[in-house]
């Protein structure tokens, strides 16, 4: 491999290298990283959706209303279990409102979910 060696203040700086080895040195470090994700994941798994849920939200529907379909919970049951009403549920799957962040823990809890799934980016 032939790389030049920059110094700044008579010290090593920067290494100038090929493209190509470049290229190889990128692709090993992404399939490490990739690796490490896979065995992090199978030492602390985490719940996985199915590709219907995922394709619910990305469809437009609110991640809320997915979640709480793919639970086989209705508007009532999920609101009781929050503490908080059906219309404010139905009114948040709609766009109309946003759930704060108290009631993003609860619903949360109530769906066995991270409260960080429950938003949209424009929430």
């Amino acid at each position: 491999m032939t790389r030049q060696i920059i110094t700044q203040g008579g010290k090593p700086a920067f290494v100038v290298i090929p493209i190509d080895e470049w290229r190889r040195i990128e692709a090993t470090l992404e399939d490490r990283t990739d690796a490490a994700a896979v065995r992090a994941f199978r030492k602390h798994p985490t719940e996985t959706f199915p590709d219907s849920v995922v394709a619910a939200i990305l469809d437009g529907a609110h991640p809320l209303k997915a979640l709480r379909a793919h639970r086989g919970l209705t508007q009532a049951q999920l609101a009781k279990q929050a503490g908080t009403s059906p219309l404010y549920i139905s009114q948040i799957e709609r766009g109309e409102r946003r759930a704060g962040r108290k009631l993003r823990v609860r619903l949360g809890q109530a769906l066995r979910v991270d409260p960080g799934l429950l938003t949209r980016d424009d929430d």
